[in-house]
């Protein structure tokens, strides 16, 4: 049967409240929404391109309602048609409503989109939903992995990897195109994705001053459809479920497993000024949190306007499902959550010790196994980093990311606090029975500088952004190594490129989860720019003639990620205690400073650790580490291993290709003591 849709009023029918959203079937296609206040619905329905709808069906609430629910069969309706919602409430006049989104629509046409003129009042200008065409034949995709303990986390931006021209893409910044990087990805070594969101997200969402400067929301952290693949990311939109869905399925027959990060916390349609794109008008008192003495207030705990009233038992449900779809439907390996402590919000704002939306999504029967990370903290002060609620949860370790950060730029006295951050932060979820593995290691992502901008600026530089530099965090806890920004002293730069390998060794020689930021193993430059949410351009893009340019770093990076995985006592599934293990000859771990076990753990001044690890594996071997980020060379001991010898496997301190060697090509050392240089990490390898 064909599927192109004939210009002719269609005919209809009563319809099925459920399931909600649009489904297809031979014959034509199911409508449904849920509004329990509405007195009165249309469905409009639109041809792809036209502004005036080809036919709109008011609703009868004796045939058209069950429940909360508005539906209507429409028959003869195809694939492809765009539909969008109006629903009156008690004394409003249907005519003057605003056409809404469906929120359960699989695919988003935003072409007719106009963000300032619907805040206006104006219609006409809204979001449509497409009707997609349903797989029934197309196989399960299976998670790639459930288990995040020997994971190596890669975040990155689906439009910015390849709009740049250099990423010669036959379709730049779309699922497509990332099909086409995948080598690069094998190459690295990465064995996960975590991608910015890719929700059908409002591009037009910033504030005026961005407006003023052209610029739009880039990050995507504005859903308007939830259910929706983002429509810019799709060679064809009508088409989105399938297109991300091919891509999901190159990653995993890569290898590589792909991590969303959602935003449930907010939605695009902001505060009481914000636009009516879906949940104002169809469940408003429901989906946010409104003020008890304003009801027409919206209460922020993100700082976007709006709070989602997640542990509403319909809200908690639409969250569950739209999970289970990505994950069961769309091949999604696990999720990584926007302001997560949101989900611990009451509908008076009020912390809960046992929140429904956080238990709900971890005991679902489709998600129990998957990975879920919780960015642990939200915008109105709730900091629940190593007490997020739930059972499994992983978080993102910003204790972690600090403290790195702190040390790396040379600040003292860090030794014990460092010992227990590179070790999984036991004390952060040791005390709740977790393992190092619900620790996400990182100490650069998208919000932030980028590596190269942390150790090449001391302040933030976001004029860009059109808000006078106020937006952005003004706490980096980086450091510029004497200059500020672009310089040609050769001194500083190549202190610079020594901190960078820093950075990289620490985060990949800890225990727990590390995640890369894309762009930095090429040493990607924001100019400063730690906002860069609005910076659709070369800004932010990634630029891969620095494959070339960057050769050096890049290789490093590799051969990092290669010596990680060859350890397995790096990714170790309990905490360290420093004992014997059963049936062991070492200690899991020793600590040392420049002697042997005589850590400095009580000395203000220190900046020097070291530490041996045990073989977890009878075929490893055992490893020796020592970081010193003092400005002056130190002689540290090393410890005796009969029958072995310690050999140089990384040395931040030394120049390509020497900084960083395979086996093979590494030199054994003679004696029992090691000269380490200022700001360096040392790593050897016993054979």
């Amino acid at each position: 049967m064909s599927n192109a849709i004939e210009a002719v009023p269609f005919t209809f029918s009563a319809g099925q409240h459920l399931p909600p959203g649009a489904q297809p079937d031979a014959s034509g296609v199911n409508f449904a929404i849920f509004s329990r206040d509405a007195v009165a619905v249309e469905l409009c329905l639109y041809i792809d391109g036209d502004a005036e709808p080809l036919q709109v069906i008011r609703l009868d609430p004796r045939l058209n309602r069950t429940f909360y629910f508005w539906h209507v069969y429409v028959e003869g309706a195809r694939p492809g048609l765009r539909y969008t919602w109006r629903v009156a409430h008690a004394e409003q006049n249907l005519a003057m409503a605003p056409e809404l989104l469906d929120p359960w629509a699989r695919a988003v046409d935003d072409d007719h989109w106009n963000r300032r003129a619907t805040m206006a009042g104006e219609l006409g200008h809204a979001l449509r939903a497409i009707v997609t065409k349903r797989d029934e034949r197309e196989p399960p995709l299976r998670p790639v992995s459930c288990d995040l303990n020997d994971a190596i986390i890669y975040e990155l931006h689906v439009g910015g990897f390849t709009r740049h021209p250099s990423a010669d893409v036959q379709h730049p910044g779309t699922f497509a195109a990332l099909i086409e990087k995948i080598p690069y990805l094998q190459a690295l070594g990465i064995t996960h994705v975590e991608l910015l969101p890719v929700m059908a997200f409002d591009e037009q969402d910033v504030p005026p001053g961005a407006v003023a400067n052209g610029l739009g929301n880039y990050w995507g952290y504005s859903t308007c459809g939830f259910y929706a693949p983002h429509p810019r990311y799709c060679v064809d939109p009508a088409r989105a479920p399938q297109e991300f869905r091919a891509c999901v399925r190159a990653l995993h027959d890569a290898g590589i497993g792909v991590l969303l990060d959602v935003v449930f916390n907010h939605t695009a349609e902001g505060g009481k000024e914000g636009p009516v794109i879906s949940f104002k008008a169809l469940a408003n008192d429901i989906f946010y949190h409104l003020d008890p003495d304003d009801r027409s207030r919206y209460r922020d705990y993100t700082g976007c306007g709006n709070t989602v009233n997640c542990n509403h038992p319909l809200v908690t449900n639409f969250i569950v499902h739209c999970l289970e779809y990505w994950a069961a439907s769309l091949g999604v390996d696990g999720f990584r959550f926007d302001l997560a402590s949101v989900f611990a919000r009451d509908e008076n704002g009020n912390v809960m010790a046992n929140p429904l939306l956080p238990w709900s999504i971890e005991l679902s029967r489709v998600l129990i196994e998957r990975p879920l990370i919780a960015e642990a903290w939200d915008a109105a002060g709730l900091y629940q980093v190593g007490a997020f609620p739930g059972m499994h949860w992983s978080e993102w370790n910003g204790r972690y990311r600090d403290l790195v950060r702190r040390f790396v730029r040379g600040d003292r006295g860090l030794i014990g606090e460092l010992a227990t951050r590179l070790t999984g932060s036991s004390d952060l979820y040791g005390p709740s029975n977790r393992l190092p593995a619900n620790g996400v290691n990182f100490i650069t992502c998208h919000d932030g500088f980028t590596l190269q901008d942390l150790v090449s600026y001391n302040g933030k530089h976001n004029v860009a952004n059109g808000e006078n530099n106020r937006d952005g965090s003004d706490d980096n806890l980086s450091w510029n190594c004497g200059a500020e920004g672009d310089t040609d002293d050769a001194t500083v730069l190549e202190l610079r490129r020594r901190q960078a390998r820093n950075v990289f060794a620490i985060l990949l020689l800890s225990q727990g989860v590390p995640m890369l930021l894309a762009g930095d193993e090429v040493l990607h430059s924001q100019r400063g720019n730690n906002n860069a949410y609005c910076q659709d351009n070369e800004l932010s893009w990634f630029d891969w003639t620095r494959q070339e340019s960057q050769a050096d770093m890049l290789r490093y990076v590799r051969e990092l990620i290669a010596l990680r995985k060859r350890h397995p006592s790096l990714r170790a599934r309990r905490f360290l205690t420093g004992e014997l293990q059963s049936g062991a000859d070492l200690p899991d771990i020793r600590w040392h400073g420049r002697e042997l076990d005589k850590p400095l753990w009580h000395d203000p001044s220190a900046q020097l650790l070291a530490f041996t690890l045990a073989p977890a594996q009878p075929d490893e071997p055992p490893l020796h580490v020592v970081f010193n980020m003092a400005d002056e060379s130190c002689t540290a001991a090393l410890p005796p291993l009969p029958g072995m010898r310690w050999h140089r496997a990384l040395d931040t301190a030394r120049f390509s290709p020497d900084d960083i060697l395979p086996p093979p090509q590494q030199q054994a050392l003679a004696t029992d003591s090691v000269e380490l240089q200022p700001r360096s990490v040392l790593v050897l390898e016993a054979r």
